[in-house]
């Protein structure tokens, strides 16, 4: 069974500036040396990247073009089966090519003419406050790297194609990229740690793994399961379980298999109402709140 389970190598700067990409020991590039060099220049990129430079932009190799044309020809078909109305009109309206990987400032150039959105260069991973924090300035943490192409239907990290084509899509639709710039706003309000991590869960369950009721049919609209090939094809399986803001902030999630439990919008419409306004009133004295209505609940 494919999986996608969403986690990032460290990243280390050492004293003479050498980058480093620290893979586990079952990533499937571990025991490449040549994949793991080029994990380390592409990362470098990154790091020695500047705010107001241009971004940095990969010479990708034939394998990792490959890589790409394979996950879109094998995704394609399952977003029209499974994917929300709202990503399969984005697709269209981004235009993102199938037969070569894009780069980060092209795809920018593509979002800031639909939704004013953007993209950063990532390393790896980034903290909770900048990356949120950033949604509010339109601007997306991307990496630039891409999965290794002896499992080219596998990654055990968000790469280029988890970030392009799951994210981007949703920030090429206007109403669920400004869900995105709400949340990145909440996470700047918020000035506790516990305000931050509720931002991050709600996050997890709606715009990473969310799902929408759509036609008489359960959909996805969340990019970890729009960019999983293997986790796409199961979500209709999970515990679907109608919105509920309380549960998100207290329910313990495992990010390194397929998602359990999920929580279902009635609509697109009710995605960016109840999603949106939740971010739009987050702030420190909400996951407290959220806390005491979980307890009530539960008596």
């Amino acid at each position: 069974m494919f999986e996608e389970a969403q986690l990032y190598s460290p990243v280390t700067t050492g004293d003479d500036g050498t980058v480093t990409v620290h893979l586990a020991e079952d990533h499937p590039g571990v025991g490449d040396p040549a994949y793991r060099e080029r994990r380390n220049e592409i990362a470098a990129a990154a790091v020695g990247w500047r705010p107001g430079e241009p971004l940095p932009r990969i010479a990708y190799t034939d394998q990792e073009q490959e890589v790409w044309r394979t996950v879109w020809r094998e995704l394609a078909p399952k977003h029209e089966r499974y994917a929300c109305r709202a990503f399969r009109d984005a697709i269209g309206t981004l235009g993102l090519p199938r037969d070569q990987i894009p780069q980060l400032d092209e795809v920018t150039a593509r979002l800031e003419a639909l939704t004013g959105f953007g993209y950063l260069p990532a390393a790896g991973i980034v903290g909770l406050e900048e990356f949120y924090g950033s949604l509010a300035d339109l601007r997306f943490h991307s990496t630039q790297y891409v999965r290794h192409h002896a499992a080219p239907l596998y990654t055990p990290e968000p790469d280029l194609i988890h970030e392009v084509v799951g994210h981007g899509h949703l920030l090429a639709d206007p109403e669920l990229a400004e869900v995105n710039r709400l949340a990145g706003e909440a996470a700047r309000r918020v000035q506790t740690p516990a305000g931050l991590q509720l931002v991050a869960d709600v996050f997890w369950f709606t715009i990473e793994f969310g799902v929408l009721h759509e036609d008489g049919e359960l959909r996805a609209y969340g990019a970890g399961l729009l960019s999983s090939y293997g986790e796409i094809e199961e979500f209709r399986g999970a515990d679907v379980r109608p919105l509920d803001f309380a549960a998100m902030a207290t329910l313990e999630y495992d990010i390194t298999t397929y998602q359990p439990v999920l929580f279902a919008a009635a609509s697109k419409e009710h995605l960016v109402d109840a999603v949106g306004g939740f971010f739009a009133g987050c702030d420190d004295d909400t996951p407290a709140r959220l806390q005491r209505q979980a307890a009530a609940v539960a008596d």
